[in-house]
This record gives C-alpha cells, sequence and structure tokens, in this order.
C-alpha cells in the first residue's frame, strides 16, 4: 500500500504487518465467513483491497478539491484522512470473527481495542480519540442501515463494494453457492478507479456477460446510493460482446 511520504500511515502500517492479534482476528473473519458460511473472503486479503481502493479514491477527490471530514470539522489533515481511511478500510469485518448479522456493530468494540494500541504510536491523547472516532463512525457506517456522514466513511463504504473481480467469487461458487450473487460476480474480470472528467471518480468494471449488471446495479449501487458521495462517482461497465465492448454508464 502505497504511503507516499505519509510517515503516520507508513508507521501505522508497519504495526498492522506485526500485530498477531489483528492477525488472527483476520483468520477467524475468514473461517466463519468462508469455512462456515461460504461466503467470500473477509479477511487479509479483502480488507488489503477494500483499503487500496478507498486510499486512491481519497486522494483523487483531495486533489480535485474535496475536502475529508477530518479536515473540515477538526482542522486536521489530508494525510490524517488517509490514516482513517486505511484503518477502517483494514478493520471495517473484525466483527466477522464471531458473527455475520450485525457484524459492523461488533467490529467496533475489536476495532478499538488496536486503536487504543496503534494510534498512540503517531498522536497525542486528543488526536488519537479523534483519529478513533473517525474510524469506528466509518467502521459502522460502512453497512445498512447506518448513513455515513464524512467523505471518508463513504469512502469506506464504496470501496467495500469493489472487491468483485472474477477470482473473488470462486471460492462461495465452487462451494456450491450457486445464486445470482455469485452467478453475476463470476461475470467481473477487473475493477479499476481512475480520475473522471466530469465527476473526481471513474470505476470501470469490465464483465465477460451482462449478468455483472447485477453487481453494479443491486450491490455497488446500493453502496454508492446513500454514501454522501455520490456526486462525485461515476461508474461504467464494460461489456465484452465477442470482439466488441458495449460501455454502460450509471451514475448511481
Amino acid at each position: 500500500m502505497p504511503a507516499r511520504g505519509n510517515e503516520k500511515l507508513e508507521k501505522l502500517l508497519e504495526f498492522v504487518d506485526g500485530d498477531v492479534e489483528l492477525q488472527t482476528l483476520w483468520r477467524c473473519s475468514n473461517v466463519l465467513a468462508v469455512d462456515r458460511l461460504g461466503l467470500n473472503d473477509h479477511g487479509p486479503v479483502h480488507v488489503k483491497i477494500v483499503a487500496n481502493g478507498a486510499l486512491k479514491m481519497l486522494r483523487i477527490m483531495v486533489e480535485r478539491g474535496v475536502e475529508p471530514g477530518i479536515v473540515k470539522e477538526y482542522g486536521m489533515t489530508a494525510e490524517d484522512s488517509e490514516v482513517v481511511v486505511v484503518l477502517a478500510s483494514i478493520l471495517h469485518d473484525l466483527g466477522m470473527a464471531f458473527a455475520r448479522k450485525a457484524h459492523e456493530i461488533y467490529s467496533v468494540p475489536l476495532a478499538l481495542g488496536v486503536l487504543k494500541r496503534c494510534l498512540p504510536l503517531c498522536y497525542s491523547t486528543e488526536e488519537a480519540t479523534i483519529v478513533a472516532s473517525e474510524v469506528l463512525h466509518a467502521i459502522i457506517s460502512h453497512h445498512a442501515p447506518n448513513q455515513p456522514l464524512t467523505v471518508e466513511a463513504g469512502i469506506v463504504k464504496v470501496a467495500d463494494a469493489l472487491d468483485m473481480e472474477k477470482g473473488r467469487a470462486r471460492i462461495p461458487y465452487e462451494k456450491g453457492r450457486i445464486d445470482i450473487h455469485s452467478a453475476s460476480a463470476i461475470a467481473i474480470e477487473n475493477v479499476t478507479i481512475e480520475e473522471g472528467e466530469d465527476k473526481p471518480i471513474t470505476i470501470s468494471i469490465e464483465m465477460t456477460n451482462p449478468a455483472g449488471i447485477f453487481q453494479v446495479d443491486n450491490l455497488l449501487g446500493a453502496k454508492i446510493e446513500g454514501s454522501g458521495i455520490e456526486q462525485y462517482i461515476h461508474v461504467e461497465a464494460r461489456i465484452k460482446e465477442g470482439d466488441e465492448i458495449r460501455v454502460v454508464n450509471f451514475d448511481l
């Protein structure tokens, strides 16, 4: 994950890489999600995909003049907003270690334990408390019905839905979970996040057949709607049809 000179983020990522409790919670999340429920990955690969996507979206939006919540309300920096989205991304599914339903709520106390260990490495008590509150808000609002009230929280919610490429759907599909969710996910080849033209962010989703539209319309669309950052995102589906590519545009 590119820290780009953000020393606080770099130090916190070093902590994450070496924290046995966090690594074990990710393992437990996957035991519940994959082995017991037949769902897709909710462990370290998933959260790193979410964190990278969230960080890329945040940086594009900041470069295009969008002000993060921690900057607007607390007078902190864009680098601190990067810390918020990355930590929220890597901690958002910890509750999956023991429950699927309301996992976003159960993730909060587990995440708080991690935050209390790592944030003092970079922040004063006051600053750490602010960062923790922003991270926890993003965690609890990544799943409906909780509504994101900051740019950072909205970004994490949307980024969570972008882990949909074909290889990521194979686990539930091969375990026999053949429904519209897994079948449509198999159609997704590639997901890219780029700076857009009319809107800061363009999310481009390449798919092998129109079944993948379900992922965009019902799953990604549900995440973008009510995220609070709808006005900054354009989504396009690129459907391979023989030698041609049909582009379907969404403004969700």
